[in-house]
């Protein structure tokens, strides 16, 4: 005797639920609380110093005199005196100069091979070479400045090092400082974004790589089509990092050339501390930073967007 079974359907199984997302969640007073310490430093730290050049910057502070027991309201007026100083737009381009030469094709051009390279190199040579580079990064600022001098002065280690083949070197802090600073501060800042770009090749998947290897890139194929594509948001976001680091760089310019000669290496910081502390107008020098600011802002709003366009942010 068989018996068969009843073919009954089966009662369809509840559509598993989908978590909800928290993108759009309301932020409650509870969970607001941990970021309090963190605001607080902003405010301490950012907001409140950028208040105070910014009130700074429409005053007639000095450093010594009546002006600087009682300052006066001025408006604009130390803005209408920048505009028209011709030192200004030198200034403003040596900036530029600076940060492109130095931190956007010096550091990252520069940190991006080293990387490249020491992932394919042998472990011995890839250790010692990024030791050298990381002392360079890990060295005072002060102390990497008179470094720089003492390497590029008229009887510096350069000039030195040309004479023994017969090459009288110049004295490249005054016959092309901008050069000079821009190699010493690429030799300082080199190790971070090298760093940086170790750690995001490591992440890129092996497979792909040896995927494309088989069928047929080369390695200059591979780095271009497939490595940097897939490290796009890293790249962007040193740029950023170096790029805000270097607009800031005072010490080392005033220690190699103190912003000459002339004005030939006159940055915006170098700039604003001269008129600042060497002239004692507080006022003008605040609004020297001020523009220094706003260029730091257009250099952030350029990298953020050029990230959203190739999708690298939502």
């Amino acid at each position: 005797m068989t018996t068969t079974l009843a073919r009954h359907p089966h009662p369809a199984a509840p559509a598993p639920r989908r978590a909800r997302t928290r993108v759009g969640a309301r932020v409650t007073p509870t969970r607001a609380l941990p970021m309090l310490p963190a605001v607080g430093l902003l405010v301490v730290f950012l907001a409140g110093p950028i208040a105070w050049a910014v009130g700074g910057s429409l005053t007639d502070r000095a450093l010594t005199g009546v002006s600087a027991a009682k300052p006066e309201f001025v408006g604009l007026d130390n803005f209408a005196r920048l505009f028209a100083d011709p030192v200004l737009p030198l200034s403003v381009l040596l900036t530029v100069v600076f940060v492109v030469g130095s931190a956007i094709i010096g550091q990252n051009v520069l940190g991006l091979l080293l990387a490249v390279l020491f992932r394919a190199g042998s472990p011995a040579v890839a250790g010692t070479v990024g030791v050298i580079v990381v002392t360079a990064w890990v060295l005072p600022e002060i102390v990497a400045a008179f470094v720089g001098y003492a390497f590029l002065s008229a009887d510096g280690t350069l000039n030195g090092a040309l004479s023994l083949i017969g090459v009288a070197g110049p004295n490249w802090l005054y016959a092309l400082p901008m050069l000079a600073i821009i190699l010493a501060n690429t030799w300082r800042g080199t190790a971070f974004s090298m760093l940086i770009y170790r750690a995001a090749l490591d992440d890129v998947p092996p497979e792909v790589t040896e995927s494309a290897m088989i069928d047929g890139a080369g390695a200059w194929q591979r780095l271009r089509f497939i490595t940097l594509p897939m490290i796009t948001g890293t790249i962007f976001t040193n740029l950023l990092l170096t790029t805000l680091q270097t607009l800031s760089v005072f010490t080392l310019i005033w220690v190699m050339t103190k912003g000459g000669p002339g004005d030939l290496s006159a940055t915006l910081p170098v700039f604003a501390y001269s008129q600042a502390f060497s002239f004692g107008d507080i006022g003008y020098g605040n609004a020297i930073a001020i523009v220094m600011l706003a260029l730091g802002a257009v250099f952030s709003l350029a990298y953020v967007l050029s990230l959203r366009r190739r999708g690298g942010v939502s």
